[in-house]
């Protein structure tokens, strides 16, 4: 029989200074049987740093045809491809003919090793912003996590700052290009 996700109920908070986006987003979020709560939490962060009424989280880890989070317009064309991790540069060339903006947030402890290999052929792909989490910040995220979370998101001048009841953590998310 294979496992099920585990479901996570998301009140955010989300005040975008640099956007001047000002939301209160209720979320169910589900974790993939083979997604760790870190990627689970960068997805949720990505899907705030990209909030519009039109992102939405997709099937994700099911699915090797979607990214992780995508913008559709109401006619049903693609917006914003959005990706998480070390993708390849494969991978996004398909992105690229089936959007016109592409963003892809690495993280992780081998980050510097992926980019050093896949930098030129990621820079040289049309309409590709490519973005880092520091693994240090991303260690920390376990500590906001409950089946039920309210969390509290600013972000300003790039930098996301994340509360909840009882932790503070800052962020700083870096372009690599």
């Amino acid at each position: 029989m294979a496992l099920k996700p585990t479901i996570y109920k998301i009140e955010l908070q989300l005040s975008d200074t640099d956007r001047h986006c000002y939301e209160t987003c209720q979320l169910t979020l589900a974790q993939h049987p083979s997604e760790t709560l870190q990627r689970m939490m960068v997805r949720l962060l990505v899907y705030a740093m990209n909030y519009h009424q039109d992102v939405c989280f997709t099937r994700g880890l099911s699915s090797t045809d979607e990214p992780e989070l995508w913008q559709i317009a109401p006619d049903g064309t693609i917006e914003h491809w959005i990706e998480l991790g070390q993708a390849s540069p494969e991978r996004l060339r398909k992105a690229v003919s089936r959007a016109p903006k592409i963003s892809l947030y690495a993280y992780g402890r081998e980050v510097d090793v992926w980019w050093h290999k896949q930098r030129a052929a990621l820079t040289a792909l049309p309409k590709v912003s490519v973005w880092r989490f520091h693994d240090s910040d991303v260690a920390q995220l376990d500590r906001f996590i409950s089946r039920s979370m309210q969390l509290s998101l600013t972000i300003s001048e790039g930098e996301l700052f994340l509360s909840d009841n009882s932790h503070h953590l800052s962020l700083a998310v870096e372009r690599l290009e």
